[in-house]
């Protein structure tokens, strides 16, 4: 029997539609100016948009350092430029499209979705969430700025290892500075995001009826507010290291760089997690959508999640199999690093389940959803080669590393924050996009995208080094086919900004409120562009809207 067909549903979703339309004839009052607007804005989607807004022209910005990188690696010998310089643009490339990119995004798609998904009028803290964004310009800023200081910008990789990252120069007080105020800013909005699900769901929204993006971000920020203050401490303890004369990770003063790392891998592997878990949820909201199918496995996949947040708190030093850890130790983090694995495969499982014997259409956030499938799976069994402690001798600051985690972060998280704006577009603006530009900007992006990383594999069993500006001939071929696969794949991104901004200023194409026919949840019963003030009356809920639950759940 469905949970939704118990007795305290019996509510209809035209009720609920009414519920949203009363409230939208009195209460949409936006505020006028583009200062008040913009600037001092309390409202969710507002705050949303802004984030979003900022990821993207972040991504552009990390693209445009990345596009650097793969020009530079196109032949053998120093082409374009310095060495110290390529350094700070893989370092700069990987802190803008960690912090400033994908972070972000996901942050502006749990405010814009998660108080329409829980039938919450706004998100429960406001004024701290138009603080929580406002934080990260200024911090982009900072660390941008470094790149123009006599001593030029971070070049010891983003994760700023010492002895290395201790050989800056003043610029790297304003890199810690930086770091510190998009910590602040991530800790602020995960606060925000669990007040909000925690205490202003909808009568009946129980926590295992709640769409999956929302438990895959209330269990994300539980790990964003335990691991961002350890990131702290530790470029705190770098800075103090640099600056003040301490020795916690100078060996000439009987300081331990190894405990370094340490410390960053025990916030950075949960990082990782941050920026994949929100991407599951999308997922699990677009495959049952275009599959018309519920989600198989509503429960498993939320235990599971619960289970890759958990496990990643105990494998950050799988990183670190190279410096000499005992036999022990070598053993347990391998044998924790494999069994993330089975959670993972519970949920592409229930992902392929779902689509099985589906009516199954295939518009972009679908196709970008079948690609995140695959070629996160890809990344995953890279990564399960990584976790064995003896051969990731070999493999280790190769480019197979680089294959395997771009593979998990472009077209794993940066695949479905794309399938999750065209999914939610035609909702947020009222009018639907291009298909037929989707689709290209898909095709190509998922070619561009394995052209660029899958020769990398090669090139790191072969043994080329992660982060060199030059290489020998033996290593040409497979880097100049990656680098023209870069500058097909950022090119392709172009095509994504044309269709954004043809959709909200140009398509002439409404959108109706259930803008997929077989989309369920709280957000479809609103209309395309929701009202300012969502759920000011709280909706009820009925089978409809809860068809993200399984009917054996």
């Amino acid at each position: 029997m469905s949970i939704a067909s118990t007795p305290d549903m019996t509510h209809s979703t035209d009720q609920a539609g009414d519920h949203a339309h009363n409230h939208d004839d009195h209460h949409d009052h936006k505020p006028s100016g583009i200062l008040n607007r913009w600037l001092f804005t309390t409202n969710h989607k507002d705050i949303g948009t802004l984030y979003l807004a900022f990821s993207l022209l972040m991504f552009f910005i990390g693209g445009a350092m990345a596009m650097v990188i793969r020009a530079e690696l196109f032949m053998p010998g120093l082409q374009l430029v310095e060495p110290e310089f390529f350094n700070q643009m893989t370092t700069m490339h990987a802190l803008i499209m960690v912090f400033g990119a994908v972070m972000p995004a996901w942050v502006g798609f749990a405010n814009w979705m998660i108080p329409m998904m829980i039938g919450a009028p706004d998100m429960a803290l406001p004024r701290l969430n138009n603080w929580s964004f406002w934080i990260l310009p200024f911090a982009f800023t900072m660390l941008l700025s470094t790149l123009f200081m006599d001593s030029g910008g971070p070049a010891a990789g983003w994760t700023l290892y010492p002895p290395l990252s201790l050989q800056g120069g003043q610029s790297f007080a304003f890199v810690v500075f930086a770091v510190h105020m998009m910590g602040i800013s991530s800790i602020m909005g995960s606060i925000n995001i669990i007040a909000t699900i925690l205490n202003m769901r909808a009568p009946g929204m129980v926590l295992l009826r709640m769409p999956l993006f929302v438990w895959t971000w209330l269990i994300t920020a539980f790990l964003l507010i335990a691991v961002m203050p350890v990131l702290a401490g530790a470029v705190t303890m770098l800075l103090t290291d640099h600056f003040f004369g301490t020795s916690f990770f100078n060996a000439a003063g009987g300081g331990d760089p190894v405990m370094f790392q340490h410390i960053f891998w025990f916030f950075g592997h949960p990082e990782v997690y941050i920026m994949i878990l929100p991407a599951f949820g999308v997922v699990s909201e677009i495959i049952p959508t275009f599959a018309r199918k519920p989600l198989f496995g509503y429960s498993a996949m939320v235990y599971a999640t619960a289970s890759i947040a958990f496990l990643s708190f105990i494998v950050w030093a799988h990183h670190m199999f190279t410096v000499g850890m005992p036999l022990t130790g070598e053993l347990f983090f391998m044998y924790a690093t494999m069994l993330i694995a089975v959670p993972t495969g519970v949920k592409v499982f229930n992902w392929v389940s779902t689509m099985w014997k589906g009516s199954m259409t295939f518009e972009t956030p679908m196709l970008f959803a079948i690609g995140f499938v695959v070629l996160f799976t890809i990344g995953g069994l890279s990564g399960l080669m990584l976790a064995i402690a003896s051969v990731d001798l070999q493999y280790h600051d190769t480019y197979f590393v680089v294959a395997h985690f771009h593979y998990v972060l472009v077209p794993g998280s940066v695949f479905a924050l794309m399938a999750g704006t065209y999914y939610w577009l035609p909702k947020w603006t009222g009018h639907m996009y291009s298909e037929k530009w989707g689709k290209i900007h898909f095709w190509l992006s998922a070619i561009s995208v394995n052209i660029l990383f899958f020769p990398q594999h090669y090139l790191g069993l072969a043994g080329m080094p992660r982060r060199i500006p030059d290489y020998s001939t033996q290593f040409a071929d497979f880097n100049m086919i990656s680098s023209i696969g870069g500058f097909l794949f950022g090119s392709s991104q172009l095509i994504f900004l044309g269709v954004i901004i043809h959709c909200v200023y140009k398509s002439r194409q409404k959108a109706s409120g259930q803008a997929w026919e077989g989309a369920r949840g709280l957000e479809w019963i609103l209309s395309s562009p929701p009202p300012y003030h969502s759920f000011n009356t709280p909706p009820v809920i009925d089978s409809s809207t809860l068809a993200h639950v399984d009917e054996a759940h």
